[in-house]
């Protein structure tokens, strides 16, 4: 029963994009609207965009962006939330501090950026990194915070000194939250990266979303939003292998805890 119940969710995965791709095709055939082209003229658009033509123009730079904005999140909201979770003292004295910080939208920062970094990169990666920070160092924190007291007390009973004790004790019991914290900040990395790109760049694929939209080239304009959704899919895939191969561990532990 089991092979022949995995066969059925895969069928099911791979055909429901199919049928909504199809319900697409019709719809946007029949419709008079202009702002809906028909399907097939996006996918020529498409190919005709991002199959290398604007893939060193606007995806490259795109990419480049978001890689370093995201990263830096990343080691910044991972150490700080290693070091807020191991000192409660340090935690309540800079709770008030994120908590302010993570209720300032970060659009609304973006004329303040404008201003000081100029249109280059430096203003794209500085809002990526501080949208995406939040999750990554609230999540740390409630993992090293819920690492079970009799771990760490059996760490210190062996005598294991504090940075081993981190790595190879704390990081990799707080790793499954860590995780959840970057996959939910991948998305919010995709939204900013394109948000800024739309109101103050010269490339990107945002920028080439709304110069398509004021041109009127709208065949165009929807390639560019079905490229966002692809590199959305593929990022977010590639995250959850990483995840799998590192937390395997993690699945076998319940496993036989089960």
């Amino acid at each position: 029963m089991k092979p022949r119940r995995q066969g059925l969710h895969l069928a099911v995965e791979v055909l429901a994009p199919v049928v909504v791709v199809l319900a697409i095709l019709v719809f946007t055939n029949t419709t008079e609207s202009f702002f809906l082209p028909p399907l097939q003229d996006v996918f020529t658009a498409f190919t005709r965009n991002w199959i290398f033509a604007r893939v060193p123009s606007d995806l490259l730079p795109s990419l480049a962006r978001l890689a370093v904005g995201y990263g830096a999140a990343a080691a910044l909201g991972i150490v700080l939330g290693v070091l807020f979770g191991r000192s409660p003292a340090v935690r309540r004295q800079a709770t008030p501090i994120v908590e302010f910080l993570r209720a300032v939208p970060p659009t609304a920062l973006l004329p303040f950026t404008l201003v000081t970094f100029g249109i280059g990169d430096d203003a794209k990666i500085f809002l990526i990194a501080l949208v995406c920070i939040w999750p990554i160092l609230l999540n740390t924190i409630d993992g090293v915070t819920g690492i079970e007291s009799t771990l760490q007390e059996t760490g210190r009973s062996y005598g294991i000194p504090a940075v081993p004790r981190l790595l190879r004790i704390e990081l990799p019991a707080a790793a499954p939250q860590i995780f959840a914290g970057l996959r939910a900040s991948l998305p919010l990395a995709i939204i900013v990266m394109v948000i800024s790109e739309m109101m103050g760049a010269i490339n990107g694929i945002g920028f080439f979303i709304v110069q398509s939209q004021r041109s009127f080239a709208i065949a165009d304009m929807w390639s560019g939003i079905v490229l966002l959704g692809i590199l959305g899919y593929l990022l977010n895939l590639i995250l959850s292998l990483l995840e799998r191969w590192i937390l395997a561990w993690h699945r076998g532990s319940r496993a036989v805890a089960r």
